[in-house]
Order: C-alpha cells, then structure tokens, then sequence
C-alpha cells in the first residue's frame, strides 16, 4: 500500500493489497481472523461491509461506520475507497480496536471527493461534529484569542478577539490563553497610546476619559492627536507585531535621544516608557528564536495508555503561548497516529502557520501539508526537525507535554483516592464516577438562576456545566425550596429523555426504600461500548442546604421517577465557617465530618465552585437586565434600526414621548415600524 493513501487512524492492509490499482483483490479467499472475543460479531460485521464494498469506485472519498443504533462508530479517508473499505472485509491481522469497530458495524456512508487532500479535510471536520468512538477525539477544541487592530474607522482600535475574522482589520496570533493577550495588549497600550473603547463610546466622547490621563491612550476621540500621527502610532504597532519590532525600537531610541538633545525630557520620558513596555512584551517569552519566525510546535508524550499534546506558537520571533492537550485515542494506536490525527483536527477552524513541527514521524505529512496549504494563502511546511534550533523547540516542547501529562496522572490518582473516600463516607457502593452540586442565587427573587457544576475523575468538568434561569411565575420571591425543585425537574426531566436508563438486575425493594426515605444504590446507564466515557447520569448528587433543601430535592425527583440518585444536603456550620458542615443524607442521622479530613476539604471545594458559577451567572443576569434596552423587546427592532433611532432622538425617553409622524422621519424607519414602535409605548394609553 502507498504510504500517502493510508487514514492516520487505521492498521495497515494485508500484505499484497495496494490502494493504486484500479481493482481490489478478491475477498473470498482472505484467511481467517483470530481474535480475542467472540468471533461471529466479527463475521456478520465483515459481511455487512462486503456488501457496500461491491459497488464502492476507486475515487477518493470518506467512509463513515455506524452501529445498530445508528450512532458514528468511525470517520476514515480513502485515496481508493474500494481497496480501503475492502481491507476491512478481508478478515487479516486486524487489531482488537479494528476488529471491535467490524463486529459493532451494521451500516457505512459514503461521500466521494475529486481528490485525496479534500478527503483529508473532509474527514477531519467530520471527526469533530460527529466524535466517533474508534477516532481520536480533541477534548478541548475552544478558539484561541487573537489580537484586532481595525481598520473599518478613522481612528484603529485594538481589541483582543475571538471567532470568526468578519471585521476588517490585522488579526496577530494565535495566543495560548486570554492571559497572554490580555499583558501584550497592556504593553501595547502603554507603547502605541491606541484606543481599546468601543466605537460607540468613542463616537459620544466629548472630554478624553481617564486611559488617556493616565498615559494608556492618546486621545483621538476629542482631537488631542491629530488624526495623522494617531495613524503613525498605529502603524508601528502593526510593524512591531508584524516581527520589525527591532526596527520600531531603534525609531522611538532615535527620538528619545533626540528629545533629549532637545531639552524636553518629558517627551523623552514617555519615549523611554514606551521602549520599556516593548521590551517587556520580548523579556518575558520562554523560549526565545533566531532563526523561527513563525511555527506552531507539537510534541506528544504517552504514558499509562494516556496521551498529551503540548503545542507551541511562535509568531514573529517571539514564543506567544503554549497550551496542553490530552486527547481521547485508544491504548493501541501508536504515538504517530495519535499525533497525526490529531493535527488535522486542530486546523480544522484555524490557518496554519507557514512551519509545522513534529515531534513523531507523519506518514502522510506531504498529504497534510497540502490540504493545510489549500485553506490558507501560503506554503505549509510539515516537518520533523532532527537537528539545530527547530529540534531544540520540539525538546523544549516535548519536555513540557511530558511533565503535563505527569501533573495529570499525578491529579488523576488523587482525584481517584479523593472520590473512594468520598464515596465511603456517604455510604456509596463504589467511588462515584460524576458528581453534580447543584446552587441557587439571587436577590430577593430577582434574577434568580440555578448552577449546576460537575466533577469526575479528572477534577471539575467545565463543559458539564449548566446553568437554570428560574421561569416559575408561581414562586414567591427568595423561595429556595421551590427554585431546587424547578432546576432538579427540568434537569433530570431532560436527562431521563436524552439519556434513558434500563434497571438493574437484582435491584428490589428501591420504590419503597425511596418513600420510606432510606438511601437508595445509584444507577448508573449502561455503556457497554466505551467503559471509559464520562457518564451522563450522576453517581452523587449535592446539594447546597439542609435538610429543608435536601427533602424539596428528593420529592421533586420522587415525583418524575428518579429514585435511585444518592443525595447529599450540605448544611453550613455556625455563622458559616467552613469546617463546621452539617451533612444530610436520607436515611441516616446528620452527621460532621472530622475538621481535617480530605473529603471535608474536598467537599467544601466543590461546594465553592458551585457557589462561584452560581453567584457568576446570576451576576451577569442582573447586569443584562439592567442594562436591557426597551427596544430589543419590539419585534422587527434589529441593531441598524435601533442604532438610528437612538441617534436620531437620543435617548430611550425621548422615543418614547415622539409623535408617529416624528417616528416615520427618523432615517431608515418605514411606516410599520414606526407604528411598531409607537404601539408599543403606548399600548395602555
């Protein structure tokens, strides 16, 4: 088989089947498979794809594996779909993983392509949306920050960005996190004096704000630079972040020291304090080049079975971030599968740098580098540096995945001793796998909003996270009871419809035991597929309050059928000092915890990030309402017309008091929407 047509996922075909002829081989003569599990699966899955193999062309193409129940078992790529499905069908020395995803398929989809790089590109956008079991699967695909310098106004502002690239302007990145552009923005404001407000408060300024009295802005919003030089500040900043960042420096010592000569040390000063803050954008990096002007790094490191991917971005001579990544990918898949894999994933929604390093050979680097050169105006180089600066970058970044992944192993063996002794403590059968605590906030009822955090093995689970905005109209205000009984219904409403539960065997006498109020086994769904995946249904709930909060949780989930959820009410100590918990569980007596106990400390952390998300959301809640303009409420009301409308009468009140007549002549208003408008403010007259 040419190495160029092999999936970065699958095991090589059978010696003598080459994906460049036209025609595979016949499959009735393939030997038999010994495999470690039952082996009729594994016939009726292989005839299954016999049957689609038959009438598949020799185009390139992707293929996708579905199970019974119609779920993504696997995504792969073809240069020669007939001899790549036909591999799977010949039953040859195929490992347990191949011969686990034969024997769960029971249909495939095709989709051709004109060529093998659109496969490629193909393929890895539908790993992301669809997370197949058999691939490997990013586990935190979040967009990276950028920094915007606009160029849609008169006066360039500089922002820092996330998503997608719609507003004019020069995007600088990626950042690894909001941190690292939070101080280079910071650093640029005080070198460059450009403006970071919005451009309708730019537009409204009639007196420069307090950025620009404490030297972090220059003022073009009232004139107090001309719009020349304001533009020549911009300019530098594009150039310094564009990598002339030496040439920029030399410009502003050059004018330092020509101040100087002139006597006017102030100006001088600030020229020196600029020179200072660029200086502290290039002092900082971790790794600094001389020769790599822009390259994204990957190293990846194995151990225990488990991977981490450490990259690195370097733009414009300068190191902007790291980030670790710990991929799901089975325990057989070789480190450059991993690694390869992987890659695609990641530039799936982001331009490639003109460099790519690897730590790991990639057998279809040529391949990739030219679908990541198809998405973007410029050559991608995919390479695996043996030698000089370009390997020391690739050590540099191995080392770190390395240690990452220890920190990680490290945390996940604490985690995993903390949750066994959790789970002794309140009388559980085994350690809990998920555990959601659950808060509410508010202020006298206004704004209320339930949280909903979730912990695991691996410590918080921040995209299990949920938040409740509290509907019930019917609640009188700061109701706590009634809000716990609202977010538990509708929470466990949904997740007995998305992720229903068959009963275990041998499980008796649980309906009585729930009414009798005793404590009842958890239940958890069955995943016979994939042991390894996070559950959907909590093995403990908690619940922040007492025996009040505890018994309003266990009713409300009585009443739609959930009665085999262990719950836990944490009731706070005297004048709510942490040590001095009160522990609620059905069944038994209240009980403490000794005050040095790591579970109490362990409890009392999951505790706080409920409080933290809950008393976060409310927050943000209350300040859109606060904020909320009458106008968003008025269908048809969208921002161009709302924006005209408040230019053209000024406030809020004073389209509320306008005539119909004096609606309908405000710009870009017709007839119906003024009449809209009007109705509206003056349904009650």
């Amino acid at each position: 088989m040419s190495r160029a047509t092999r999936s970065a996922f699958d095991d090589v075909p059978p010696d003598g089947f080459d994906e460049d002829e036209n025609e595979a081989p016949s499959l009735d003569e393939a030997p038999e498979i010994d495999f470690d599990f039952e082996p009729g699966a594994v016939k009726a899955g292989t005839e299954i794809i016999r049957r689609f193999w038959t009438t598949l062309p020799t185009s390139p193409g992707v293929y996708r594996m579905f199970d019974h129940k119609g779920d993504v078992l696997y995504v792969g790529k073809a240069k020669n779909l007939k001899a790549r499905v036909g591999s799977y069908a010949r039953g040859q020395a195929h490992s347990n993983r191949i011969a686990r995803m034969i024997a769960q398929t029971a249909a495939m989809e095709f989709v051709t392509t004109a060529t093998e790089t659109e496969a490629l590109l193909l393929e890895a956008n539908l790993i992301k949306q669809l997370k197949p079991r058999f691939n490997v699967l990013m586990r935190d695909d979040k967009s990276f920050p950028y920094i915007l310098l606009t160029s849609d106004g008169p006066a360039p502002q500089i922002v820092k960005h996330r998503g997608a690239r719609r507003r004019k302007g020069n995007y600088y990145g990626p950042f690894a996190n909001v941190w690292a552009v939070n101080r280079t923005v910071n650093a640029l404001q005080r070198a460059f004096l450009l403006r970071t407000c919005s451009d309708s408060y730019y537009e409204n300024r009639t007196r420069p704000c307090l950025l620009y009295q404490i030297k972090r802005c220059s003022g073009p919003c009232t004139g107090e630079i001309s719009s020349d030089d304001y533009v020549a500040l911009a300019d530098n900043a594009r150039a310094f972040l564009s990598g002339k960042s030496n040439a920029v420096k030399d410009r502003m010592r050059e004018e330092m020291q020509a101040a100087s000569e002139n006597l006017e040390f102030e100006r001088a000063a600030r020229f020196r304090d600029r020179i200072a803050a660029l200086s502290a954008i290039q002092g900082t990096q971790g790794v600094n080049t001389q020769g790599v002007e822009e390259a994204d790094v990957f190293a990846l490191d194995e151990q225990a079975g488990q991977f981490c991917i450490e990259v690195f971005f370097f733009r414009n001579f300068q190191n902007w971030g790291n980030r670790a990544y710990f991929p799901k990918a089975d325990r057989s898949m070789s480190a450059d599968e991993v690694l390869a894999s992987f890659i695609s994933q990641f530039y799936d929604d982001k331009p490639a740098p003109r460099l790519v390093l690897v730590s790991h050979t990639i057998e279809d680097a040529e391949l990739m580098a030219a679908a990541l050169s198809s998405r973007v105006e410029h050559r991608v180089e995919v390479h695996q540096p043996q030698r000089g600066e370009r390997k020391n970058l690739v050590d540099y970044a191995q080392r770190n995945a390395k240690e990452a992944l220890g920190r990680r192993l490290a945390d996940t063996a604490s985690q995993g001793k903390l949750l066994a002794a959790l789970g002794q403590s309140f009388g559980l059968d085994k350690p809990p796998r998920r555990i959601e605590v659950y808060d509410n906030s508010h202020i006298s009822g206004t704004a209320a909003v339930g949280g909903m955090i979730v912990a695991g093995p691996t410590g918080f689970m921040k995209t299990h996270y949920r938040t409740f905005n509290i509907k019930s109209e019917e609640l009188s205000p700061g109701d706590d009871f009634g809000m716990m009984r609202e977010v538990l219904t509708r929470r466990f409403k949904r997740l007995a419809k998305e992720a229903p539960r068959t009963p275990r065997e041998g499980d008796v006498g649980e309906p009585q035991a729930a009414a009798e109020g005793q404590a009842v086994p958890a239940a958890t769904e069955a995943l016979p597929d994939d042991p390894d995946a996070f559950p959907a249904w909590p093995d403990l709930v908690l619940i922040d309050g007492g025996a009040g909060q505890l018994e309003a949780a266990r009713a409300s989930l009585a009443e739609i059928g959930v009665i085999d959820v262990p719950l836990v009410g944490i009731a706070k100590g005297r004048d709510r000092d942490a040590g001095r918990e009160t522990f609620f569980v059905p069944g038994r007596t209240p009980f403490k915890l000794p005050p040095r106990d790591p579970v109490l400390y362990f409890v009392q952390r999951l505790r706080d990030e409920a409080h933290r998300f809950a008393i976060g959301t409310h927050r943000a809640r209350r300040k859109r309402e606060m904020t909320k303009n009458p106008l968003d409420e008025i269908a048809g009301i969208g921002p161009t017309r709302k924006r005209a409308l408040l230019h053209h009468f000024g406030t809020v009140k004073a389209i509320e008091r306008a005539a119909l007549e004096d609606l309908a002549k405000a710009p870009g208003v017709n007839a119906a929407t003024a009449r809209a408008v009007y109705d509206f403010f003056h349904a009650n007259a």
